[in-house]
């Protein structure tokens, strides 16, 4: 499988954060680059696991640029430090605006994408039909169910046109069926773009590291406060990345042993 790792995309750089005395994230460093294989589009998918409560959501809340940590850096395409908008954002709960159709915000996410202008009707289209959700479009979020209402989230993100996509349990409280959906459509918008990086905060072991090409673990370290980054699996270099079946792989069966015993 040929590819390389190019340019650096995104950059955590020794980020604390404290609450009062208390210490929430210790000394976090990680790095994403682009990874670049020949003749395709290929993009990022990025998994952050750890336990309930380890500080995941409160990391979510600083790469998203929500929240200011109170040392360190956190910096996009080399230089820029991130602020709240850079990044879209799918919150656990979907959050859509209750009092407009679901094309209405659609239609408001395309307009914040200059590279949209005069297709926006035509991008709506293209990504309803790719999601199924073509059938719900003129209804409002309350008529919509959990799964719906997550895939127009998703797809509202997506049209507003970031490069980087932040999911917050992505996978949390759905069926089989709807989470196989929700897999793909995710792993559609990946490769939508070449510098298209999803960046995914869960607890769901299993469906994070099928989707993903690295898996970064949050956990604490003996006498230490804080939570940190403990391990950085890289699943390209282990032939699990970009495959269909990869469940099926041992070496699968392998890795989601070794991050259930560092956690």
């Amino acid at each position: 499988m040929t590819y390389t790792k190019e340019e650096v995309l995104l950059e955590v750089e020794h980020v604390d954060l404290n609450y009062g005395e208390r210490s929430i994230l210790r000394d976090v460093n990680f790095t994403i680059r682009n990874i670049v294989r020949p003749g395709m589009s290929q993009g990022q998918v990025v998994s952050l696991l750890g336990r309930s409560g380890i500080g995941k959501t409160q990391l979510f809340r600083l790469l998203a640029g929500l929240q200011q940590p109170s040392s360190g850096s956190i910096t996009i395409f080399g230089n820029k430090e991130v602020e709240a908008g850079d990044m879209g954002v799918v919150f656990q709960h979907y959050y859509l605006f209750e009092w407009k159709t679901i094309y209405q915000s659609l239609m408001m996410a395309c307009r914040q994408n200059p590279a949209l202008k005069g297709n926006e009707k035509d991008a709506i289209a293209k990504w309803a039909t790719a999601f199924e959700v073509t059938d719900i479009l003129h209804k409002y979020p309350q008529q919509l169910s959990g799964g719906q209402r997550q895939r127009a989230s998703i797809m509202q993100q997506l049209l507003k046109g970031s490069a980087f996509l932040l999911f917050d349990e992505p996978f949390s409280g759905l069926d089989i069926c709807v989470l196989d959906k929700v897999v793909d459509m995710l792993l559609q918008v990946s490769v939508s773009d070449e510098l298209k990086t999803l960046v995914i905060v869960s607890h769901d072991i299993e469906t994070s590291v099928a989707i993903s090409d690295t898996v970064f673990i949050l956990g604490k370290e003996e006498g230490q406060p804080g939570a940190t980054v403990k391990q950085e699996i890289d699943l390209v270099e282990r032939g699990l990345a970009w495959q269909k079946d990869v469940r099926r792989e041992k070496a699968f069966a392998d890795t989601l042993d070794e991050i259930k015993a560092s956690l």
